[in-house]
């Protein structure tokens, strides 16, 4: 049940945030109306009424791929005794 309700949570806040970006656009092209009731004494019927109607909109994502030159760093790795003059040294007494 905790899976469920989990499911549910993540599913409306991706709906949300799809809006909110504007990767969704969701529009109302038709208004509802409510279908007339009438009680009789054989029972109670519902004549007429219609379901709202919607456009949505979404957005793409294009994906590919591109040739391209990427400099990259060299790397020079020195064995500690080459470099001595480099090394500091105190003859201090």
């Amino acid at each position: 049940m905790r899976a469920v309700i989990f499911a549910l949570i993540v599913a409306i806040v991706l709906i949300i945030a799809a809006v909110a970006t504007g990767f969704l656009n969701i529009n109302q092209t038709r208004e509802a109306k409510a279908p007339a009731v009438t009680a009789a004494p054989n029972g109670i019927t519902a004549k007429g009424g219609r379901p709202p109607a919607f456009d949505i909109e979404t957005g793409s994502v294009k994906v590919g791929s591109k040739e391209t030159t990427v400099k990259v760093p060299s790397l020079e790795v020195q064995k500690a005794g080459r470099n001595k003059a480099a090394a500091a040294t105190t003859n201090a007494q």
